[in-house]
């Protein structure tokens, strides 16, 4: 067996000018498949329906991305009879090819980042930096679960044998056809995550992406064919949720649901897979991340300047649209009038406009309804707390919202304790650091969270009691890198499935225990 080495993704470095380039040519790819139609891809199969919706850019209303046509009930279940076909012969396949298959994904995405990027950042609102990030961390995917395939079948090397007597063997199959349900925030990196561990366990898929990033979806699709997939094993079933995505949920051939997306919309896929369909013969299992109101903690005696670097950071990088982003500074009181101004001076050195423009550090937030619920939010803050920074927004050409700081609010605040999904930053004050672990842990979700601290103590402490599935300690809490910062939260967040960790790919498959008498 082939030995291959595991090494992240580079990040392209935007201060050369030759990336730059490179960079306004991706757009000028994408600028001439703009207002392209997009059919569903069953078996293999293009598929043109009644109803097209349009994707739009969320900067500029009078750019189409694409008219993309959706799926039916119909359509549907077409879908998962041609996945069930195929899974009879794909679950046998050799996992040396199905990584394969991933590794030789990941070359065609390199060869093809500057167009992916640009394609983010007209269908998502995405600044170069953000896309570029989600396009690699998508690469990272395909090699790390190509390699990690590729470790699962050296289990039987745990497994003891009794010598003369009995061999025994422990393998893991794969569990049948799964329901993909992906976001529009991360809507390459999290598709491809998603995507190619259930494929790559040797499952087939039923892919409905979300409605507002359906182009980048078609193209992962068909990057995947490229790289040899065969029909089948991807069926890209564009759809209205309430209509194919319940269809495909509550099926009982479906084996399992895959999910990234609200709490809401995570909580009904549970209650609806727990239920047991007429002729199903499983119990569906479900791998959910739902989401966060993640919280940084700023421990007295710290270097502001920094503390509020890694705050503005983590709070307002791609709008806050992040399930990872900071949207609580829990502040010492002893520094946090000091910190505050840092954080409004920085805050207020963001510039806002167009993704299309470099230069141009925060773009839009994704579409009319996030524009009006964050809108909403900040006019409830204004009554909570103070708006010390932004608290402006506009959709006249786009659904911009300046981003914004909330001071001096009670830990009790709405704008405290609701999930936001945008750039609004809510801060508090506290007596103590035990106080600020407190408050931390006093919302129902448990993502991610910061500390910033030069207590050794006060680490410790936190390691113990701040109750999140992804810490980091004297750093921004976003930015988690496959391989190395596997990714999944505690209660309301989901089922802490950790992506781009060593466990993920078993939750798409199940154990087998084979004992021979000899």
């Amino acid at each position: 067996m082939a030995i291959y080495s595991y090494k992240t993704e580079e990040l392209t470095n935007f201060k050369c000018e030759e990336n730059r380039k490179k960079y306004l040519e991706g757009i000028n790819i994408v600028k001439k498949y703009l207002g392209r139609t997009y059919p569903l891809i069953i078996d293999g199969k293009e598929i043109e329906t009644k109803k097209i919706v349009k994707s739009i850019n969320p900067a500029n209303f009078n750019e189409i991305v694409g008219y993309i046509h959706q799926a039916s009930i119909d359509e549907a279940e077409k879908a998962m009879q041609a996945a069930l076909e195929r899974f009879s012969t794909w679950r046998l396949t050799d996992p040396q090819m199905r990584a394969d298959v991933l590794f030789k994904a990941a070359s065609i995405f390199r060869r093809r980042k500057f167009e992916l990027n640009a394609l983010l950042t007209i269908e998502a609102g995405k600044p170069w930096v953000e896309a570029d990030a989600d396009v690699a961390e998508a690469i990272d995917f395909l090699e790390y679960y190509g390699r990690q395939i590729l470790e699962l079948q050296k289990i039987d090397d745990k497994i003891l044998s009794r010598d003369k007597m009995e061999r025994n063997e422990y393998r893991y199959i794969p569990l049948g056809v799964g329901a993909i349900i992906t976001p529009w925030n991360f809507p390459i990196a999290i598709l491809t995550g998603m995507s190619s561990a259930a494929i790559v366990s040797g499952n087939t898929i039923l892919l409905k992406p979300s409605s507002n990033t359906q182009v980048i979806a078609y193209k992962f699709v068909e990057i995947m064919k490229e790289a040899g997939l065969p029909d089948g094993v991807i069926n890209y079933i564009p759809g209205k949720g309430s209509e194919v995505g319940d269809y495909i949920v509550n099926h009982p051939k479906t084996r399992f649901i895959s999910f990234t997306g609200s709490k809401e919309v995570g909580i009904s896929i549970y209650e609806k897979a727990a239920k047991v369909q007429k002729g199903q013969i499983w119990l569906k299992r479900v791998i959910a991340e739902m989401g966060g109101k993640d919280a940084m903690i700023i421990d007295d005696g710290v270097d502001v300047d920094f503390a509020a670097e890694e705050i503005v950071k983590a709070a307002f990088g791609f709008s806050g649209q992040k399930c990872s982003a900071c949207s609580r500074a829990i502040i010492h009181k002893n520094i946090y009038d000091e910190l505050m101004e840092k954080i409004i001076e920085k805050t207020e050195k963001i510039d806002m406009g167009d993704p299309l423009e470099y230069n141009n550090q925060m773009g839009p937030v994704i579409d009319k309804a996030a524009f009006d619920k964050i809108s909403e939010y900040i006019n409830i803050g204004k009554k909570e707390g103070k708006i010390v920074a932004g608290g402006q927004f506009d959709d006249i050409r786009g659904y911009f919202i300046r981003p914004t700081v909330i001071a001096d609010l009670s830990f009790k605040a709405r704008v405290m304790n609701e999930e936001i999904f945008g750039p609004v930053l809510s801060c508090c004050k506290v007596e103590s650091f035990d106080e600020a672990i407190k408050i931390a842990n006093s919302t129902e979700y448990g993502l991610t969270g910061g500390v910033i601290s030069s207590s050794r103590i006060n680490l410790e402490k936190a390691k113990k009691e701040f109750h999140v599935g992804n810490m980091y300690l004297n750093r921004k809490c976003t930015g988690a890198i496959v391989g190395y910062q596997p990714f999944g939260g505690f209660n309301m967040s989901g089922t802490d499935s950790k992506a781009g960790g060593p466990d993920y790919l078993v939750l798409h498959m199940q154990g087998q225990s084979i004992s021979e008498n000899f």
